[in-house]
C-alpha cells in the first residue's frame, strides 16, 4: 500500500479522484487535501509525499504544490526548508487565537440575526449526527457533527465570505483535536449545549442563544487550551 512520508497510507485518496472533475485545478485540489486533514486522515506533524499523494490523485507536481501553497497560507500546513510540506502542529497560542475569532464571529452571526423564524434544518441535521455518533461511541463523528454544527450557525448570516472565513479556522481547530488522548471528554459536554443552543433559537430567542454561545465558546476555550498546553508538555521529549 502507498503511503506518504510519515506513514499514512494514501490509497484510499484515489477514490478522491472524482471530485477533480475533468480539471484538475490547485483549489479543488485545495479542498480535498483540507479536508483530508480536517478529519485526521493526516495528522499534525505528518510529512505530506509529492510523490504519493499526486499519484493518488493523478495530478502534476506544479499542481499539487500549489495546492500545498494554498494550505500553508491557511496555516494548515508548513514548508520546513530541505525537509518538505508537513501538517502543522498548533502552539497554544494558536487554539487560544482561534477562539478568541471564533467568538467574534460567532456572537456577531447570532447578534446580527434577523427576526425569527431562522433556516435551521441545517443546524438540525448536525445535531442529530452528533447524538447518533455518541451513541454509536464514535467520538471522532462527534467532533465532526460538532463542526458541522458551527459552520451551520455561521452559515445563517449568508455571507459567502465569513462561510470561507470559518471554513478556515475549524479546519485549524480540527488539527488540536486531532492531539487529543480524550475525544469523549473533550466533545461529549457539548451535545447537550448544542441542543440548547438549537433549541433557543428554534424559540426565536436570538438573545437568549447569543448568551449561551458566548458561554459556551468560553468554557470550550478554557478546557481544551488546559488539556491541549498539558497534551503538548507530555509530548515534548
Amino acid at each position: 500500500m502507498t503511503r506518504t512520508g510519515g506513514g499514512t497510507p494514501v490509497g484510499e485518496l484515489a477514490d478522491d479522484r472524482t471530485l477533480l472533475g475533468r480539471t484538475s485545478t490547485a483549489e479543488r485540489v485545495a479542498d480535498i487535501l483540507r479536508n483530508r486533514v480536517a478529519e485526521g486522515y493526516f495528522r499534525p506533524g505528518e510529512r505530506l509525499s509529492e510523490e504519493a499523494i499526486g499519484g493518488a490523485l493523478g495530478i502534476s507536481r506544479n499542481t499539487l504544490r500549489e495546492a500545498f501553497r494554498l494550505l500553508t497560507h491557511e496555516r494548515l500546513l508548513v514548508h520546513e526548508l530541505n525537509r518538505g510540506v508537513f501538517v502543522r502542529v498548533l502552539a497554544v497560542e494558536d487554539v487560544e487565537d482561534i477562539y478568541r475569532t471564533r467568538r467574534l464571529v460567532e456572537c456577531a452571526v447570532v447578534h446580527g440575526l434577523g427576526d425569527p423564524p431562522y433556516p435551521l434544518d441545517g443546524l438540525e441535521a448536525a445535531v442529530g449526527a452528533g447524538e447518533q455518533a455518541a451513541e454509536d461511541g464514535t467520538w471522532t463523528g462527534v467532533a465532526t457533527a460538532n463542526i458541522h454544527f458551527h459552520r451551520e450557525l455561521v452559515a445563517l448570516a449568508g455571507s459567502a465570505r465569513t462561510d470561507e472565513l470559518m471554513r478556515g479556522v475549524l479546519a485549524e481547530l480540527r488539527l488540536a483535536f486531532h492531539v487529543m488522548d480524550d475525544p469523549r471528554g473533550l466533545h461529549q459536554p457539548y451535545l447537550v449545549r448544542n441542543r440548547e443552543l438549537l433549541d433557543a433559537l428554534g424559540a426565536g430567542d436570538r438573545d437568549r442563544a447569543e448568551r449561551l454561545l458566548a458561554a459556551y465558546l468560553d468554557d470550550s476555550r478554557e478546557q481544551l487550551v488546559k488539556r491541549y498546553a498539558h497534551q503538548v508538555a507530555q509530548a515534548r521529549p
